[in-house]
């Protein structure tokens, strides 16, 4: 239809001149009593009023409200095709878990309620200037969950219902924050990878091989349509969703072996109804997220994280569920010591090294069987609750025993092929296949405040016989990731060439909002020479990102930090050893001279910050905010969080300078 002047003020339809001023409302009465109009607010008298106007039956109006909170986006047909696409797969399904468990709700006599807080799409994000709103989204969007649920405040429980990198962590953060209410957390899942073509992680890359002439117009045109092979969940990876649905669950905010299963599944949306009567039995047995979420289960959390090889994003996001329960932050030391005690016990994408998708993890038992491994090697902490309202020791014995387990486990066998414990694996086993621990934290005179890499996502043929990785090379700098990738896939002498180390900068919280990179570490994983570069930068990276790939470098450049100081030609030293998961990363020299890191930090001593830093002109204000507020608050290692306490001290010492610099 063309679209003109005439069909937009008048559509030509009579019919919607049929109005009415009044309608006969819901038949019956709310069966209120006089107790309740003499001493309940207003508000939840009203309440009720609408309750009945929206359809609820008023006899059934006295049941236990719950609330059910979710990070759905777009809108479905009831067949499931599209009328507007939501940002993302894993939040295009979810609204089919909000509706099984109001449904169970309802069968249980309590009075379901529904509210949504949609969540954008680092990987529809990645390249782009959307990335600089991505990590500030998760304190706007936790702000908002808490709002919505104090909003209803005749509410009797939560439950949370979200699946990827940014309104998962949110609605953690939201219902750590309850501490007098139960709450259960429902993940989304994960969709399933495509019988024939790539991931959707490698899939991210064509452009980058395309470039280089690895793959044709034809390859990557027919991949990318492929790579989403089911229409919801989050990625077929480890990456930052699936990471925090393992982490979910070993906090025990999930009911045990819910992270990663299939979206659309029948064993997935009974996920929704069993946690529909968990925060019943929850509520009945006053058990809140006080009673839940502990110092114990935030380390078993960190246990699990590491035994996974889970998403360096986690690092910025466990602390800021701690903080929101008001426990104990885990430290930078706190993360090495548990990476150092706890062996990788998972094959998964994008580790290695047989790369199994995560439904095939969760098959193999998901996030029990890997705690049945790191029960036996004494690694966790048994006596906390979980989700069910009963101890993490109680809940293993049943999986160990149950017919769940024993059933998938057989699918994974004869379906796909797949042992199991070729996915889950023992200590010995895993070490065997060359596992290696997860996350290593590289100090030195260009990270003096530290920096993080996922060690064991290193290419194994460019780390020595020793288990350790060790790179000299001369810097290649860029302040921006649009220069960054360009110079990746040009072929030509300006191009990045093995040897070199990407120096990205000015990509951290100040800069950029601590942009995410993966546009970046794709093309180098999936390069042909990839493995023979290094990058180091401020910003943050994918969780399924792979590689010698430096990131969280502190202080951040343009907070000072000597990484604000690298030139191109400069010659940088890394060595990342795997197996004491100790790691430095220095300026030894400059102009293709080595010269040593005592003679690479005098000279940063000496050198200035470059003249060129900036923060990115198309920084959003938003952005910024958060960026300062986050600083305040004890910055990147402590989670990105707003510490209102801090804050408020921050701004009355900055507005008392002030005042004593005016009068």
């Amino acid at each position: 239809m063309d679209i003109t002047l005439e069909n937009i003020i008048d559509s030509g339809d009579s019919s919607i001149y049929d109005v009415r001023s009044k309608a006969p409302g819901a038949s019956g009465a709310l069966p209120l009593t006089a107790e309740m109009l003499l001493s309940r607010p207003s508000g939840d008298l009203f309440g009720w009023a609408m309750n009945a106007g929206m359809g609820w039956a008023p006899e059934e109006m006295g049941g236990k409200e719950i609330l059910i909170l979710s990070t759905h986006g777009g809108v479905r047909n009831p067949d499931g095709s599209a009328v507007a696409l939501g940002y993302h797969t894993g939040h295009w399904e979810v609204g089919l878990l909000v509706q099984a468990a109001a449904h169970e709700l309802k069968a249980l006599k309590a009075v379901p309620f529904a509210g949504a807080c949609t969540d954008p799409c680092d990987g529809r994000t990645n390249g782009t200037t959307g990335m600089f709103d991505s990590l500030a989204y998760r304190n706007d969007a936790a702000t908002v969950f808490r709002r919505l649920i104090r909003s209803l405040p005749t509410r009797s429980g939560v439950i949370g219902v979200a699946t990827c990198d940014k309104g998962l962590p949110a609605m953690m953060m939201a219902l750590a924050a309850m501490h007098d209410l139960p709450c259960v957390l429902v993940p989304g899942g994960v969709t399933l990878q495509a019988e024939n073509g790539e991931d959707a992680g490698r899939v991210q890359s064509v452009g980058a091989r395309f470039a280089h002439q690895q793959i044709t117009l034809e390859y990557a045109a027919e991949n990318l349509c492929h790579a989403c092979a089911t229409p919801g969940g989050g990625c077929q990876f480890l990456g930052t969703a699936a990471t925090s649905q393992v982490v979910g669950e070993a906090l025990g905010l999930s009911l045990t072996h819910s992270a990663l299963s299939p979206s659309g599944h029948p064993i997935w949306l009974d996920l929704a109804r069993r946690s529909a009567r968990a925060i019943m039995a929850l509520e009945s047995r006053n058990l809140t997220m006080r009673n839940i979420l502990t110092d114990a289960s935030i380390r078993n959390a960190m246990v699990v994280h590491a035994a996974f090889g889970g998403s360096t994003n986690l690092i910025l996001h466990l602390p800021a569920i701690a903080h929101a329960a008001k426990l104990q932050r885990p430290k930078v030391e706190d993360w090495t010591q548990v990476n150092r005690q706890v062996p990788r016990l998972v094959d998964v994408l994008p580790n290695g090294p047989s790369m199994h998708p995560t439904i095939q993890v969760f098959l193999a038992g998901g996030v029990p069987e890997v705690m049945l491994h790191l029960r036996r090697a004494g690694l966790l902490e048994l006596g906390v609750l979980t989700a069910s309202g009963e101890t993490l020791g109680e809940m293993l014995d049943w999986w160990e025993q149950s017919e769940r387990r024993e059933r998938l486990r057989r699918v994974l066998r004869e379906r796909d092929g797949i042992d199991p414990d070729h996915v889950i694996m023992d200590p010995d086993s895993a070490t065997k296949r060359g596992l290696t621990s997860t996350v290593t934290f590289p100090l030195g005179n260009l990270a003096p405040g530290g920096s993080v890499i996922k060690s064991t996502a290193i290419d194994p043929s460019v780390v020595d016989a020793d288990g350790v990785y060790r790179k000299t090379g001369a810097a290649r700098v860029f302040r921006s990731e649009v220069d960054a990738i360009a110079a990746i896939k040009d072929p030509g002498s300006k191009g990045i060439k093995p040897g070199d180390i990407v120096v990205l900068i000015c990509r951290g919280p100040m800069g950029s909002g601590m942009e995410e990179i993966f546009q970046v570490t794709s093309a180098l994983r999936y390069l042909d020479f990839g493995k023979q570069v290094a990058l180091l930068t401020d910003a943050r990276f994918s969780g399924v990102s792979t590689g010698a790939c430096i990131g969280h470098v502190t202080p951040e450049a343009l907070a000072g930090g000597p990484i604000g100081k690298v030139l191109d030609g400069d010659m940088i030293e890394i060595v990342i050893d795997r197996v004491k998961l100790e790691g430095s990363v220095n300026l030894v020299g400059v102009a293709g001279k080595v010269s040593g890191v005592e003679a690479g930090t005098r000279l940063l001593a000496q050198r200035p910050l470059r003249p060129d830093l900036a923060p990115d002109p198309r920084l959003p204000d938003d952005s910024r905010l958060w960026a300062a507020l986050q600083n305040a608050s004890g910055g990147t290692w402590a989670g990105c969080v707003y510490d209102v306490d801090l804050i408020v001290e921050a701004l009355a010492a900055g507005c008392a300078a002030k005042k004593e610099k005016n009068e």
